[in-house]
């Protein structure tokens, strides 16, 4: 199976193209651009440079959020575009699943990992994961302790210590690093990762779900937002005045 992998939570995001559960190539984009201004020329570009065309690939896989609401719009409508033209399916994957997966490459069964996005105004885009016994980007993998949320870094160690106590968790994402000051002081025993990029995890993660038959149209596709754009935050409250 080929899988051509998109990411645009953050402002470089990635593309990769995964055959076979390999990632093949995993690019990251020039953060001094917009997405708008480098898709969908970066993924064509790459699919070129391996001698692939778009009727190569078998199943387009792309982060549905949390991240950039102008982001996730773009990357979502430019991965709809591509299946439209040969009607590729699709898989949807959270960028904090990814983060999680990639969390629990050297973890044991039982030990906690936890994604952290930066999601501005001082809060973090958050998830906990237990680790399983199952294959590394498998869908069972993970086993979700508390579900994605978004907050205050030191209220979500807090919400969390019942659960964990005084065990490690491994920490990853730009959230965690930018944070790293509030994790040493409120759980020194936790382990901070820097965000890798994260479009090679994401096609893999859709190869094993298009496996067991978890694929949409791109009709189907719909944004992971956590947090409620601020447009609509706005116009509520114009409502309520």
């Amino acid at each position: 199976m080929r899988v051509l992998a998109l990411d645009t939570t953050t402002r470089a995001g990635s593309v990769a193209i995964v055959e076979d559960d390999h990632v093949v190539d995993e690019r990251a984009g020039d953060p001094a651009r917009s997405h708008a201004e480098r898709l969908p020329a970066d993924i064509l570009d790459q699919l070129t440079a391996h001698d692939r065309t778009l009727a190569d690939v078998d199943l387009l896989a792309v982060a549905s959020g949390p991240g950039s609401f102008t982001g996730l719009r773009i990357g979502i409508a430019t991965i709809q575009g591509l299946a439209f033209v040969r009607g590729t399916p699709i898989v949807a994957v959270s960028a904090l699943d990814a983060l999680g997966q990639l969390a629990s490459r050297e973890a044991r069964p039982g030990a906690y990992v936890a994604a952290w996005m930066d999601a501005h105004r001082r809060e973090v885009f958050s998830v906990l994961f237990r680790v399983t016994s199952s294959v590394l980007f498998e869908p069972d993998r993970l086993t979700e302790v508390d579900a994605p949320a978004v907050g205050d870094p030191g209220t979500t160690i807090a919400r969390w210590r019942p659960e964990v106590g005084d065990e490690r968790v491994e920490v990853m994402g730009d959230g965690a690093v930018l944070f790293a000051e509030v994790i040493a002081r409120e759980a020194p025993e936790w382990r901070v990762a820097p965000a890798p990029m994260l479009a090679g995890a994401i096609g893999r993660i859709a190869a094993a779900r298009a496996r067991r038959g978890e694929t949409i149209d791109a009709a189907g596709l719909r944004p992971l937002y956590i947090r409620r754009p601020d447009a609509e935050v706005a116009r509520d409250r114009r409502v309520a005045d």
